[in-house]
């Protein structure tokens, strides 16, 4: 299979630029502008699960960064969503940094495995200061493509 790539998994029509000032509203905003999107099927049991995973615990991964998440049997292949932040927003992340990066992934349930090698490629990339300011000054989903395809 090869190393895992995020741009594989990413979508222009998935980078979203959000104006919001809460963490419901930005997870709400995500959500609605992916489901519409892509047409994504059980839209709605998709929000739930990523409101529930919220409630139990934060995804501020630190670094300005959060990455919910939400795994449906409905689902044949994984996702991410981008949403970058005009403001940062209080995502009660560990290191207590605003969030202005969003990235949502959706899957199939029984792929546990594809999914954590998804999870640790993107934490791993994003570890790159560099990468996150050219993310926050990006003005277009192609120009967000294009920043991941090189990795």
């Amino acid at each position: 299979m090869g190393k895992m790539k995020v741009y594989d998994y990413l979508n222009a029509k998935l980078v979203f630029f959000l104006d919001v000032e809460s963490k419901d509203d930005a997870l709400t905003q995500i959500v609605d502008k992916t489901v519409a999107g892509i047409n994504l099927p059980e839209g709605e049991r998709f929000k739930k699960a990523i409101f529930d995973r919220e409630k139990i615990v934060s995804t501020g991964i630190g670094m300005g960064v959060a990455i919910p998440h939400a795994k449906l049997t409905a689902y044949d292949d994984f996702f991410i969503s981008v949403a970058i932040l005009k403001t940062g927003i209080e995502w009660n992340a560990l290191d207590g940094t605003p969030v202005r990066l969003i990235f949502l992934i959706g899957g199939p349930d029984d792929k546990q495995t594809e999914y954590l090698k998804i999870l640790s490629s993107l934490t791993g990339v994003l570890r790159d200061e560099e990468l996150r300011k050219n993310l926050i000054g990006a003005s277009s989903g192609k120009e967000v493509m294009s920043l991941f395809e090189l990795l």
